[in-house]
């Protein structure tokens, strides 16, 4: 495009909206906090109408759509690995694409349309009232060992004798490392040392069964980890205290319609929860 065509698109934009858009600087120009707003809204125009095209090329190809779901570890194995065999069951032409990460990176792919929704929490940094968010459970995690880990044979252990052991643990921003940081911390104790930091579960077990670190993963995954991923080589280490991380929803972005298959995937994980979602209310009243 033209400048000159530019400029007049832009001078129409003003006077229909009777404001100022861009602020002209010596070189170009910068959106006002009016512009920015009427960004925003058009950038989700414009990715409602791509999402639109797609869904309409599915049905003309007889398919009944991509779904893109985000969710942490727990809800991961909890409720969309199990839904996943409903889905297949009961709409066999739906395509599931699942993202798992921390809640910060689901959070940024669903605002950019990415995701279709997210089985997460909300980021702190982030305006709460963007999302629409059904509460659905509480995460708990577990710690994982090696076979004959010097720890077992003092099992069930206290935070206490944890705080000299080498971790495996997440970045500092998720939400099961806060949680374990928070309770050294509640018991006047000092945050255990990193072996390392990192979100990958394959190099978390290698490095769990090659060694005496200790890691923490959400309850469900160590579960399958130890009962069936790596039987006979890791174990759950017992202890006497519980490590619970704040409840995660299930979180779409505010006024933005789901397509019609991501509704059906979106309702089948959100019956399958309600049981969970009772649950969590009841142990957060208590």
């Amino acid at each position: 495009m033209s400048q000159p065509a530019a400029s007049r698109m832009i001078a129409e934009m003003e006077s229909l909206l009777r404001a100022k858009l861009f602020q002209r600087l010596s070189r170009g120009v910068r959106l006002t906090p009016l512009g920015q707003s009427l960004a925003g809204h058009a950038h989700t125009v414009l990715l409602q109408l791509m999402r639109a095209e797609q869904e309409f090329d599915d049905l003309r190809a007889g398919r009944q759509g991509v779904v893109a779901v985000g969710a942490v570890t727990a809800p991961a194995c909890d409720l969309v690995a199990p839904a996943i065999n409903d889905i297949r069951a009961r709409a066999p032409g739906i395509e599931i694409t699942m993202q798992v990460d921390n809640s910060v990176a689901l959070a940024r792919e669903l605002v950019a349309s990415r995701l279709d929704f997210i089985l997460a929490r909300v980021p702190d940094d982030m305006d709460a009232r963007m999302f629409h968010c059904v509460t659905l459970g509480i995460e708990e995690a577990s710690i994982i060992v090696r076979r004959g880990h010097p720890l077992l044979a003092q099992a069930p252990v206290g935070i206490a004798a944890l705080s000299e052991w080498e971790w495996i643990m997440q970045p500092r921003d998720a939400m099961i490392r806060r949680a374990v940081d928070d309770l050294f911390l509640f018991a006047n104790l000092q945050p255990p040392r990193c072996l390392i930091n990192t979100t990958s579960i394959i190099l978390t077990l290698m490095m769990v069964a090659h060694s005496d670190a200790l890691a923490p993963i959400a309850t469900g995954a160590a579960r399958f980890i130890v009962d069936e991923a790596t039987p006979g080589a890791l174990t759950e280490l017992p202890i006497n205290f519980a490590i619970r991380v704040r409840p995660y929803s299930l979180i779409t972005v505010r006024d933005r319609p789901l397509s019609q298959s991501a509704t059906i995937v979106y309702e089948m994980i959100r019956t399958l929860a309600r049981p969970m979602a009772l649950e969590a209310a009841i142990n957060t009243a208590r």
